[in-house]
């Protein structure tokens, strides 16, 4: 499709997933109550723990609301992972033959498990990460947490390790698509675990170090994973375009020319 043509597919697919995600808020209107408790729970522990007082402050008079519309979004987002995964796809489609789109399936079956799990593994960081930044509050002062602060802090988050867990999914997708070869990826592997460690770092913000190889460590495991899958699709195309008669996509032929 010509530039203009892949820009309105772009705007519908992402009007679609909005349109998704704000039907899934509305679910997240209903739970937030629960899931409000749930997020406040690692303060709570750590307040008991520490013999101090830590709790989420709205600061505004309409921090309440705000808050409750934000958390709506984000579980929201969380619950219609497969609607908006799915329009990821719709849109990497075009680029695909009739019988390769038919990976829709086996794309959406790998893609919303890995993000639940990024999300999962994040959640069950969490109480960790607040135990250690609440760990600096002096003895006998009070830790009144902004309420928008820690929401973005645990959506970012969560989130951002959910999606980190498909960009594998992506990388086998583009792949399939014919825009990257493998040996491509495989090029750039050094920088892809640098980059997994560093990412871990930056959304990890506790002082040790195996908290951040253990959120590292998934990444870079599927990294190679979706190389694997590469480098076996790459091996079997060029093996049927040899067999036809014609160059392998790196311009070679069978006969070497």
């Amino acid at each position: 499709m010509p530039l203009r043509e892949h820009l309105r597919e772009l705007r519908k697919r992402l009007f679609l997933a909005a349109c998704g995600v704000a039907v899934g808020a509305v679910l997240g209107w209903i739970l937030y109550d629960p899931v409000f408790t749930a997020l406040q729970k690692p303060l709570l522990d750590t307040a008991a723990h520490r013999g101090g007082f830590v709790s989420v402050n709205f600061s505004g008079l309409a921090t309440a609301f705000d808050m409750k519309i934000k958390v709506s979004l984000f579980l929201g987002m969380i619950v219609t992972s497969p609607w908006w995964l799915y329009q990821l796809w719709a849109f990497i489609t075009p680029g695909l033959t009739r019988r390769e789109r038919t990976y829709a399936v086996g794309f959406l079956s790998a893609a919303v498990p890995l993000f639940l799990a990024g999300s999962w593994l994040a959640w069950w960081t969490l109480p960790t990460a607040v135990r250690v930044l609440t760990d600096f509050t002096p003895k006998g002062a009070a830790n009144l947490i902004d309420a928008q602060v820690y929401l973005s802090f645990v959506m970012r988050f969560v989130i951002a390790f959910g999606l980190a867990f498909v960009l594998p999914v992506v990388m086998v997708a583009v792949n399939f698509a014919g825009l990257v070869r493998a040996h491509s990826w495989a090029k750039g592997w050094r920088w892809a675990v640098l980059l997994a460690f560093v990412f871990s770092a930056v959304m990890t913000p506790t002082p040790d170090a195996i908290t951040m190889i253990v959120m590292a460590a998934p990444i870079i495991v599927l990294y190679f994973a979706a190389l694997g899958i590469c480098v076996v699709h790459d091996r079997r195309l060029d093996k049927k375009r040899l067999a036809d008669g014609l160059p392998r996509l790196d311009g070679t032929r069978a006969d070497g020319g």
